[in-house]
């Protein structure tokens, strides 16, 4: 039985893979931003397998509190989840900076973060991974348009996670951004090209099969690498 931390697990793809790990006979602890927890989580209390915590992924004393109530457990697989799709104006022309701000704080900054906050809890684990919900919207190799605070947010992060894969390559820690296909969500739409228990039962797939030499690739939800 491996031990699961899902970010933003209150919604969309985060709660389908709170309900994927929970169904695969793991512990999981998923965090929400809610001042209560919402009813979609609790619901799925009833095996004693699934722990709660409040956060909110862009408040120091927040992450903080949330690493101190781990204590000593120890984590086999952290999954930055939480994240945004952005204001909703940011084309090159019409920039709402703030919203943009916003953005890489939840989507680049608090990846790293949570993720440092829980390296004493993921060192305690055989083998450690950190898997960051990215988006090939911020793929370099891709020629696209609009969405660039989003974008711009995920190509850093992507960035981001490559380089802490080699810091914490000594560890023995796996890092590794994620991108989780097109999903029907909140945020994907309805016009989507998959569902999301597609998409999390592809991550939760990959979680299970990386290794050290995977460690600072970026990702597919199938487990394809990505160009970055």
């Amino acid at each position: 039985m491996s031990t699961i931390v899902v970010t933003g697990a209150a919604r969309g793809i985060g709660l389908e893979l709170v309900k994927t790990y929970l169904a695969k006979g793991d512990k999981v602890v998923a965090t929400y931003r809610t001042p209560e927890p919402p009813v979609a989580l609790t619901q799925l209390q009833g095996t004693g397998q699934l722990t709660l915590h409040p956060l909110e992924v862009t408040d120091s004393q927040s992450i903080t509190a949330f690493a101190a109530s781990l204590a000593d457990t120890h984590i086999d697989v952290l999954v930055n989840n939480a994240g945004v799709i952005g204001p909703d104006h940011q084309s090159y022309s019409d920039m709402d900076v703030e919203g943009w701000k916003q953005t890489f704080e939840i989507n680049t900054i608090a990846p790293l973060m949570v993720t440092n906050a829980l390296l004493s809890n993921l060192k305690k684990s055989p083998s450690p991974k950190v898997l960051t919900i990215s988006s090939q919207m911020g793929a370099l190799n891709r020629e696209s348009t609009g969405m660039l605070a989003y974008r711009s947010s995920k190509a850093a992060v992507n960035k981001v996670m490559q380089v802490l894969a080699l810091e914490l390559k000594a560890e023995g820690i796996i890092v590794c951004p994620v991108h989780p296909g097109w999903v029907k969500t909140d945020m994907g739409g309805d016009e989507a090209d998959i569902t999301v228990q597609e998409s999390a039962e592809g991550i939760v797939k990959l979680s299970q099969s990386l290794t050290m030499k995977d460690s600072g690739k970026f990702f597919t939800w199938e487990g394809y690498e990505h160009a970055w």
